[in-house]
């Protein structure tokens, strides 16, 4: 049975796709059937894990024709080759094996037409749900990368979510979208009674390590912590430190344990989190 977590914060810049991809390639290399699922118009996710080459090479070629975009439709429009619309199978999205070496990492991809979907087309956002459905017995992870901003997508991730992975940067107005993310999700709940979601934890991402002293930081996690506990949030005992490997990681494809150079602290911190965060959604 697949366990789908959802990525999100309503704060821009806080490390959603550095997290997302690192936790795929992470559960790619424990043997999982893995799914990442790019649900953002800017396509960072299918970029980090293709390589912007690869993908942009995609693009050219087609290969993209059917992603994301046509999943939230709920179709595939006439074209050249079909004189009507047609019927569109989350199977045709998926891109295979895009980790390294024998790889079990799938991605269904984002293309720049997402944000004219959600723009110019009605758009059933119970569409995505109904198409990961039907996965639900090919992968053990799937994981949602979403957009900092509460809109139509938002809500299709929360109908195709079972859990909330909520990464924070400890910094200057850290926790402006927490208030943000609670409203959008209590309102869901409210109105969709029959669904169980929960946030999962709050993850800081780029901190300091715990020899160095950062004030902006502390007081930055102590308002976080505050605004976790009156919602009854975990908030995640490891953390995620700085580091240059980051993007040598997102360009290589690889996890961060797994990158050449990359300083053992920070490779162990990440597995450290990673593991913490697979006990929590019932995977370890």
């Amino acid at each position: 049975m697949t366990t789908v977590v959802s990525l999100i914060n309503m704060k821009g810049g806080v490390g959603k796709t550095t997290i997302a991809s690192q936790l795929a390639l992470e559960a790619d290399y424990m043997g999982w059937q893995t799914l990442a699922v790019d649900l953002d118009p800017q396509a960072n996710l299918s970029q980090a894990l293709l390589g912007q080459y690869e993908y942009y090479r995609c693009l050219r070629q087609g290969d993209l024709e059917t992603s994301i975009d046509r999943i939230l439709r709920g179709y595939s429009p006439p074209s050249k080759r079909r004189a009507s619309p047609s019927a569109v199978d989350v199977h045709d999205a998926i891109l295979r094996n895009v980790g390294p070496g024998n790889s079990r990492l799938d991605l269904l991809p984002s293309k720049l037409e997402l944000s004219w979907t959600i723009k110019r087309s009605q758009v059933d956002p119970q569409n995505l749900a109904k198409a990961l459905a039907s996965l639900s017995d090919e992968y053990r992870l799937i994981l949602i990368d979403c957009a900092p901003t509460e809109s139509i997508l938002t809500e299709a991730a929360y109908y195709a979510s079972r859990y909330l992975l909520v990464p924070v940067k400890p910094e200057y107005l850290a926790t402006i979208g927490l208030p943000l993310l609670q409203r959008s999700l209590q309102e869901f709940k409210e109105q969709n009674r029959d669904q169980e979601i929960d946030v999962a934890g709050v993850v800081f991402n780029n901190s300091t390590y715990p020899s160095q002293t950062d004030r902006g930081a502390d007081q930055s996690k102590r308002e976080v912590k505050q605004i976790a506990s009156e919602h009854k949030w975990r908030v995640f005992r490891h953390e995620i430190p700085y580091s240059k490997s980051w993007p040598k990681a997102a360009r290589d494809g690889t996890p961060i344990g797994r990158t050449s150079h990359a300083r053992r602290k920070v490779a162990n911190a990440f597995l450290e989190f990673s593991s913490e965060f697979f006990q929590a959604i019932g995977l370890r």
